[in-house]
């Protein structure tokens, strides 16, 4: 299976997976939602959906508002088939939403994992933004190397390009340090958060502790009476 077919596949399941739709639907939530699939056709979705269904990941279904048999004869319409994902295919959608190496920091790829960020855990987030820093930040080294060796030889137009480039490349790598920041800074709030809960949680153990020690010597109260006086012990 091709990069962009596994990745037409990983983005079908993700929308499937909110919800069960046919298949221009599917293919107007990838042209909006997933702008990296704008030229994708017909062509293109239809063989994907009937693989999936080969693996048991979709099911097919006729949509409820299906033209009757006669009235389809007739006007030779004919029914919507609903495309829904299946458990198998939810647990597939969990595995592919789970892998962070090199393919999914390509820029393709990238876009797309990015759209199903919401559904994935912060070590996969981090993980991904990371890498994809990474990698922009080895482009954008290749390209300010490449300018410096060529710069003489270019008109002003071609430099010019090649200048709009390396800022392209120079925001995106500026707006996932930012993003990468938001993720540390909500794990270190909440770690935060969870260090001080853990500590009222011990205080008030040691609270409670200390009032037990205080009132009964570290032994238990029993209800309605008073610590016995050693005084007054007659055996």
């Amino acid at each position: 299976m091709s990069r962009r077919s596994g990745i037409l596949e990983f983005a079908v399941l993700g929308l499937l997976r909110e919800a069960p739709m046919h298949g221009y639907e599917l293919r107007k939530r990838l042209n909006t939602s997933l702008g990296v699939f704008r030229a994708f056709s017909y062509g293109s979705l239809y063989p994907c959906l009937k693989t999936l269904v080969q693996q048991g990941w979709i099911a097919e279904e006729h949509a409820s508002d299906a033209v009757e048999p006669l009235t389809a004869q007739l006007t030779g319409r004919r029914a919507k088939i609903v495309y829904r994902i299946t458990a198998e295919g939810k647990e597939r959608f969990e595995e592919l939403l789970a892998q962070t190496g090199p393919d999914t920091w390509e820029d393709e790829h990238f876009g797309v994992r990015f759209a199903f960020f919401g559904q994935t855990t912060r070590d996969v987030r981090m993980r991904v933004l990371e890498g994809r820093r990474s990698r922009l930040e080895e482009r954008l080294d290749k390209m300010r190397a490449s300018l410096n060796r060529t710069r003489e030889r270019l008109d002003d137009y071609t430099l010019e390009l090649q200048r709009h480039g390396m800022e392209s490349v120079e925001r995106e790598v500026r707006w996932l340090n930012e993003l990468i920041e938001s993720e540390r800074a909500g794990r270190d709030q909440r770690d935060r958060r969870n260090g001080r809960d853990l500590k009222d949680a011990t205080g008030r153990r040691d609270e409670a502790g200390d009032r037990r020690t205080e009132d009964t010597g570290g032994l238990p109260r029993h209800r309605g009476s008073t610590r016995p006086d050693p005084s007054e012990d007659t055996t």
